[in-house]
């Protein structure tokens, strides 16, 4: 999700910016308690960025791409063309991307079914009449704001943010129901997917980031909107645990288990449960990391698709954003060695090279972009390791620039929507 097109910085944002940033006054008096990020080092980072002119620049990013997003929005899931199934308009809808129809569409038959699937090649009915589209919108906007909010003090963003989760999530008339029943569906053939989840999954833990920077007392997000985005998170994570999609997901053996494991982490930390946070991290290293990374480091699973780039980065930004959630819970993911010598650095290393521009990417891979690793070389040079720090200076920036200094979390940086 986060690969959408970043808008481009501009210089007059850069020479005018140092007047908007954050007196140290505005400090808040406890770090934000983030899932994904580290609240402690987004302090710091903002106590720094009015006297490094690095962050300076970042900043000037960061509130460009938040600019474009006080104009959007809010979005909700009662606008869509026709309910999801079952009739009840709050139900979140979305329609499997690589499935299509196998004939022209007519009166008896308008959807053109049986639909077939064809991998990595999406099919731009996803983008109309459902809520996909509208959910990412809500997903980043909510996230930038939020942070330009937090190292800037401008209440517009912040005020932004806080209706724009409150249209899609808490308003009576607009909330969206705690499930994602009605997720990926197969026009005549699913009314829903499990593997709908990851529609939320590939980028949810970043709200959850988003409602605690705006719990550090932003203006305009109350007493009561935390109270309820927290039954709201409840909710959703109960229905997670114990629906059978969530059951189906979680037992996935590629990206959308170890997606779901950090939605599941991410959710349980943020609502409270620090002990099921704890089980699901640390249940990664031999359920997910031994299990999915071969003893080069390659990730077979993710190899054999036809957007293999694509997809081996994208399963490790679900990796390291759960090690990054494990330092919350004391559980140290960049430490484990599975019994081939599997591990997260040793994924990353298998990336280097094309990630740094020194050899071709040696798998199918339609759809090229050299920035989609810069995150998850960027967390391995966090987490010590030497070859990713080396390596940090050669990487390509995705568009927009490179935010990582600002928002230390991987994201998925490049579109499965080309």
């Amino acid at each position: 999700m986060r690969g959408r097109p970043r808008a481009a910085v501009l210089l007059a944002a850069v020479l005018t910016f140092g007047a908007a940033l954050v007196p140290s006054a505005h400090a808040a008096p406890r770090p934000p308690r983030t899932a994904v990020l580290d609240g402690a080092r987004l302090q710091q980072t903002r106590a720094r960025a009015a006297r490094d002119p690095e962050l300076r620049r970042a900043v000037a990013g960061l509130t460009a791409r938040a600019d474009a997003w006080l104009g959007q929005g809010p979005w909700t899931v009662v606008d869509k063309p026709r309910p999801a199934p079952g009739g009840d308009v709050h139900e979140y809808l979305s329609q499997a991307p690589y499935w299509w129809p196998t004939t022209a569409p007519t009166p008896d038959n308008p959807w053109g079914c049986p639909y077939v699937q064809r991998d990595g090649q999406r099919n731009p009915e996803v983008d109309s009449g459902t809520d996909r589209q509208e959910a990412e919108k809500v997903f980043d906007s909510a996230y930038d704001l939020s942070l330009a909010w937090y190292y800037t003090g401008r209440r517009d963003y912040a005020e932004r943010a806080g209706r724009i989760l409150r249209t899609w999530f808490l308003d009576p008339a607009t909330r969206m129901n705690p499930d994602l029943e009605h997720a990926q569906s197969i026009p005549c053939a699913h009314d829903g997917r499990a593997i709908g989840i990851i529609d939320f999954s590939q980028s949810y833990t970043s709200v959850l980031d988003a409602q605690a920077i705006l719990a550090t007392g932003a203006p305009g997000w109350t007493d009561a909107d935390r109270t309820a985005m927290g039954e709201w998170n409840e909710k959703f994570l109960d229905w997670l645990e114990n629906s059978d999609f969530g059951r189906q997901e979680g037992a996935a053996a590629n990206n959308h288990g170890t997606f779901f494991d950090l939605q599941l982490a991410a959710l349980a930390y943020a609502t409270g449960d620090t002990a099921l946070a704890r089980r699901t991290v640390l249940a990664a290293g031999d359920g997910r990391i031994a299990r999915q990374i071969a003893a080069d480091g390659g990730q077979p699973q993710e190899l054999a698709r036809t957007r293999s780039w694509h997809y081996s980065t994208f399963d490790l930004v679900a990796h390291v954003r759960l090690a990054a959630i494990g330092r919350h819970v004391g559980v140290d993911l960049w430490a484990y060695r599975g019994p081939d010598g599997q591990s997260l650095s040793r994924a990353v290393g298998y990336l280097l090279p094309a990630a740094t521009g020194a050899a071709a990417w040696p798998h199918p891979e339609p759809e090229f972009h050299r920035y989609a690793a810069t995150d998850v070389v960027h967390a391995a040079a966090d987490a010590g390791d030497a070859a990713a720090k080396a390596a940090v200076p050669r990487l390509q920036a995705p568009p927009g620039g490179d935010l990582w200094a600002l928002r230390p979390a991987a994201e998925q940086l490049d579109s499965i929507t080309g």
